[in-house]
């Protein structure tokens, strides 16, 4: 990964693109520490303090510290991400949201134009449940201008987030909406890790409990790099024919089938959705908010706990699929494969090989999902039965290294179409 890294810094078009992205990261992590108007970070600070809830920190953790700062970016760009699962799960029941996500790049466009402004919708919502449930007793303003002020910069920056992530990924290099996570993820972390070392210090918890810590998280990054890599490869025979003199085909190549097509989607969708619950709860009062805590929460009583665990195990499995059968169409690559004179050894073209690729892909699905699903619930375990701080820390290390990984393989495909240009031309 280094060497592609110092490799890719050499050419002078990915280096200006890395650049490029690192300036906007840079600017998304100076707006997380301009604050938002009319705003007492002092009361702030007392409500993360008697908040002691792990939705909260780790809100605060996914948004790079901005929520605890109440900076412009608090609302980060979840708002966003909440509508594309919402579109995205839509598109599956609505014939035209469907008929858009198929009809190429000009439906893509529209989807994402609806996209955005139902997260501009659940980002104007959000925020005035923060401002107005999670933040009443820090609210400093006294007109409606102000008050209105608050909201409209909270919308404001995560529209700007949207915007920055979409820049990043059409100039920069990588998925700007991801680096934009990972770099947020990446600020906070060494200061969770030196809670952890001060908790044990203080013989809050055991010497043991952190060396387990460290143990998974290295464990959870090599997994992550396994499962990232690891593919199954699918033969596919091409049959010969002659046109003229020329004979065409014969050869035998294979399909690449990954073990985890979607990436950290899956994990990204999971957590945002197991965390409406939690921040209901953290924006209401009464008999609600208590059962929303008790119940549907990671920190709840010990029954609360395993409906959490659950809920979040098999909405990471569910992603995995999902976010597989939209990447991966058995039915147009058998179609593909058959119109170009192909066929996979032992299996008729047309519908058998359509079949034969549903089943091989939901094998590899439910492999790569209970994979996730188990790397991310392992610090979940650990934080349920020790004093640790590391209730999220597995969600947040998958985050990381699949991004970095995914990164990485964009920036080598960059530098194999520059090689490839500079021989065509």
């Amino acid at each position: 990964m280094f060497k592609t890294l110092r490799d890719a810094w050499k050419v002078k078009e990915i280096r200006d693109r890395m650049l490029f992205t690192l300036f906007c990261l840079f600017i998304f992590r100076l707006g997380s520490h301009i604050p938002a108007p009319f705003i007492d970070k002092a009361e702030i600070a007392k409500i993360f303090e008697s908040a002691g809830q792990s939705v909260l920190g780790f809100l605060d953790l996914m948004a790079g510290g901005s929520l605890s700062n109440m900076s412009i970016f608090a609302m980060n760009i979840y708002p966003h991400i909440t509508a594309s699962i919402i579109i995205q799960l839509l598109a599956v029941a609505i014939p035209s949201l469907e008929e858009m996500a198929k009809d190429g790049e000009e439906g893509r466009r529209k989807l994402n134009k609806v996209t955005r402004i139902t997260g501009v919708a659940l980002a104007l919502i959000q925020a005035i449940g923060t401002v107005y449930g999670l933040y009443r007793n820090a609210i400093t303003a006294t007109t409606f201008i102000q008050h209105a002020l608050i909201i409209v910069t909270l919308v404001a920056g995560t529209s700007f987030l949207v915007w920055l992530g979409d820049t990043i990924t059409e100039k920069g290099v990588g998925n700007g909406i991801s680096l934009i996570i990972f770099i947020g993820i990446v600020a906070r972390m060494p200061q969770s890790i030196m809670q952890n070392i001060a908790l044990a210090k203080a013989g809050v918890t055991s010497w043991i409990s952190v060396i387990l810590y460290f143990i998974i998280l290295i464990a959870i990054v090599a997994f992550v790099v396994l499962i990232q890599e690891g593919e199954r490869r699918v033969p596919v025979q091409y049959a010969k024919r002659v046109v003229g003199r020329r004979v065409y085909g014969g050869q035998a190549t294979h399909i690449p089938i990954k073990v985890n097509m979607a990436s950290v989607m899956p994990v990204i969708f999971a957590s945002t959705f197991m965390q409406i619950p939690g921040t209901i709860a953290l924006f209401t009062k009464g008999g609600f908010s208590d059962f929303l805590r008790k119940w549907m929460s990671a920190d709840g009583n010990t029954v609360g706990f395993w409906i959490y665990f659950v809920i979040n195990f098999a909405l990471i499995i569910f992603f995995t699929y999902f976010y597989n059968a939209i990447q991966f169409n058995t039915v147009e690559y058998a179609k593909n494969i058959q119109s170009q004179g192909g066929f996979i050894p032992g299996i008729r073209p047309g519908k058998p090989t359509s079949q034969y690729l549903s089943r091989t892909v939901n094998r590899i699905t439910f492999v790569g999902g209970l994979a996730l699903a188990i790397l991310s619930s392992l610090p979940l375990l650990l934080a349920h039965f020790s004093h640790l701080n590391v209730g999220f820390q597995g969600t947040s290390i998958i985050i990381v290294v699949g991004v970095a990984l995914e990164t990485v393989k964009q920036i080598e495909a960059q530098m194999t179409m520059r090689h490839y240009k500079g021989f065509l031309g």
